[in-house]
């Protein structure tokens, strides 16, 4: 695999363009030779973010001659994905090329059909309209990245340097990849599997029947809240909550509560100093063993290590984070 082609077109990301050039393009033979040959195809003048314009090596009609080809982040959304891309992307596939997206890049992917079927992710925001866009993909909104063998796909910004670094790992080892991954100083190795440390607020208040009592529970996570202490505040019966809280949640209620507490608890993690004991009681998860048990469920690391990530307020933990990535 060591013919690497970027798919580049008009209005690429900057971040999903650099990522690949860095672990890629950059001569690391020290580490592992023969190291990766990155080709950039792609128009002439194509512009990177809106402000850059770049010169790419072959055209698009060269990733069929790729072992890899990486679709970095599409540029709009609204659009379609250029049809020449889309083709030049299903072409390489069917001439046996390992396909990867980073972010919004599965549109592409999803659009050549490569994705329908298969297991994929995006980036959290944008995963309700891959998923209502191409019903054929079986969207994970959660992970950090995705590996289904000859397709890959990411979630955004600093997930495709994880999946980069994946390849890295897949290609010559855990030891190049985590050599690199010192070079650019950046986390060895975060599992695809790890949740992508999405915020979930509560929905802005608005009309419908629910508008106070998720201000109600949001301010009691701390205590053992029921369905039937919901439906009782709520002044409706347990089944007719549920059937409110699906449709404006997606959710049932204790999932929507869960979901809340371990939010709750993400921030006692990045803001205080209280023991997992401590944020157990105060999220209403009654103990450590509970709350690991769920944290870990969803958001895909343990508590300690959530906070050995995420601390950023003391001289201690910046000089810990840098060191982490």
């Amino acid at each position: 695999m060591t013919t690497v082609a970027l798919a580049v077109t008009d209005g690429v990301s900057h971040f999903e363009l650099a990522a690949p050039c860095e672990v890629f393009g950059v001569d690391r033979s020290d580490l592992a030779d023969p190291w990766y040959e990155l080709t950039v195809c792609g128009p002439a003048g194509a512009r990177v973010g809106g402000r850059f314009r770049l010169e790419p090596d072959e055209g698009l009609e060269w990733l069929v001659r790729a072992d890899t080809v990486i679709v970095p982040a599409c540029a709009d959304l609204d659009e379609e994905p250029p049809g020449e891309l889309v083709d030049a992307v299903r072409a390489a596939h069917r001439a046996g090329a390992r396909i990867v997206s980073l972010c919004t890049g599965a549109f592409v992917l999803a659009a050549a059909g490569l994705l329908d079927g298969r297991r994929a992710t995006t980036h959290w925001l944008h995963a309700p309209a891959l998923a209502a866009r191409y019903p054929g993909v079986r969207v994970d909104p959660d992970v950090l990245y995705v590996d289904d063998g000859s397709v890959l796909t990411s979630a955004g910004k600093a997930a495709a340097m994880d999946l980069c670094l994946h390849l890295v790992r897949l290609d010559h080892g855990s030891a190049v990849a985590n050599a690199v991954a010192r070079r650019l100083v950046v986390p060895p190795q975060r599992e695809g599997g790890q949740a992508q440390f999405v915020a979930t607020p509560a929905p802005e208040p608005r009309s419908h029947a629910l508008s106070g009592l998720f201000s109600w529970a949001l301010a009691r996570l701390d205590r053992p809240l029921t369905v039937e202490d919901l439906a009782r505040q709520a002044n409706m019966s347990s089944r007719n909550l549920a059937r409110h809280f699906n449709a404006v949640t997606g959710t049932t209620p204790l999932r929507w509560l869960r979901t809340h507490r371990i939010h709750r608890a993400q921030e006692l993690l990045e803001t205080t100093d209280d023991s997992v004991e401590a944020i157990a009681e105060a999220t209403g998860m009654g103990t450590a063993a509970s709350l690991r048990r769920h944290f870990n469920r969803t958001v895909g690391v343990p508590p300690d290590t959530y906070r050995r990530t995420f601390r950023g307020g003391r001289p201690h933990d910046r000089a810990r984070n840098d060191l982490t990535g």
